[in-house]
């Protein structure tokens, strides 16, 4: 089955405008409406990247949970 993507606006009045697409003519089919999110398509910026993340793992000791998580896999 070929799926159809397309991004659209649903107008004041509730209508929804699709292209025309004569091979989806008389048949049935299923709508799935996801709202398109605006904080997504934000592009972050390095500073904002290092100030947002910086110090996520700050005094973390990886090399014991990495060790722990390895003896319990492979027991």
């Amino acid at each position: 089955m070929k799926a159809y993507k397309f991004i659209t606006k649903i107008s004041g009045n509730g209508t929804i405008q699709i292209p025309y697409s004569p091979s989806l003519f008389n048949k049935e089919v299923e709508i799935i409406i996801v709202p398109k999110l605006t904080k997504r398509n934000k592009e972050l910026k390095a500073t904002e990247f290092v100030k947002k993340w910086a110090g996520f793992l700050k005094n973390t000791d990886i090399d014991n949970s990495r060790y722990d998580y390895l003896t319990e896999k492979y027991k």
